[in-house]
């Protein structure tokens, strides 16, 4: 991440920090981001026109990524939080060198929480289609320690079902079966929530491995890091009861129906805001 001490100055700490993601699965970024921070306003940007990111190739993820975050920059934003997997892995470097705001993704969190949790040196990773491809996830876990034996799984169509909340329905659980079922055989104590769409599922992917497995949830290290980059920047808000305004490129009603069922609270409803990658 790129020294910003020249960009901020001491008004920045009452502006927003922005979180964007393909649809409804960011809010559980969101949600952790809220609680460590209740000072901080937030903006969220749901690409709801473009969800998922997962099947996409890295060019147009990147695209997109760059179109939301450099959408929330006009925003004038302290920080921007990429609650999206794919996007994290496949555009978090364009968007590094692009953008003058500072950019942070979930991939190291996860990592990080997922090393320290092990105890036989074996995680598995859950993830989307690009994020699995992208090896992101084992080339963070094996820079921070190259004896551990990294599985990878894609399910690509966990996303959908969080989206369309079906999370509790007999298919979710034949689905994840499927899924899940390499993993068992892996060996790995540790699994990582490779997308931010996948807490949703959270309990079932519980159930079904069982309570000896450590499922890896990065949006509370991410929000742990957040606070720390605004701490040591001096850019955290002190006071106030920090406030939630939400974007989506698409359907925003739905999409507003969708996060007020996540977050557990009622909220205003979101702004269309479409895009032009």
């Amino acid at each position: 991440m790129p020294a910003f001490a020249n960009y901020y100055n001491t008004t920045m700490k009452k502006q927003a920090i922005g979180v964007f993601d393909s649809g409804i699965g960011g809010l559980t970024i969101l949600r952790a981001l809220h609680h460590t921070l209740p000072h901080e306003n937030f903006i969220y940007f749901g690409d709801t026109a473009n969800v998922p990111y997962g099947g996409k190739s890295k060019a147009a993820v990147t695209r997109l990524a760059t179109a939301v975050a450099q959408f929330l920059e006009t925003q004038n934003v302290k920080l921007i939080v990429v609650a999206c997997n794919t996007a994290s892995a496949h555009a978090l470097p364009t968007l590094s060198k692009r953008l003058r705001v500072p950019v942070m993704g979930v991939i190291l969190p996860g990592a990080q929480a997922a090393v320290g949790a092990t105890h036989n040196r074996k995680i598995a990773v859950l993830g989307t289609q690009g994020t699995v491809q992208s090896q992101a996830y084992v080339k963070a876990i094996k820079k921070l320690n190259n004896q551990m034996r990294v599985v990878q799984q894609a399910c690509p169509l966990f996303v959908p079902l969080a989206e369309e909340g079906f999370a509790k329905k007999p298919a979710a659980e034949l689905i994840a079966r499927e899924y899940l079922a390499p993993v068992q055989k892996s060996g790995a104590d540790t699994v990582i929530l490779g997308c931010t769409h996948y807490p949703i599922l959270k309990k079932l992917i519980g159930r079904i491995l069982g309570p000896k497995i450590h499922l890896v949830d990065s949006a509370q290290t991410l929000a742990q890091a957040a606070k720390n980059f605004l701490q040591t920047h001096r850019l955290a808000a002190q006071t106030g009861c920090g406030t939630l305004k939400f974007y989506a490129s698409d359907e925003p009603q739905k999409f507003s129906q969708s996060a007020q069922k996540l977050l557990g609270e009622k909220i205003a409803k979101a702004t269309l805001k479409k895009l032009t990658p």
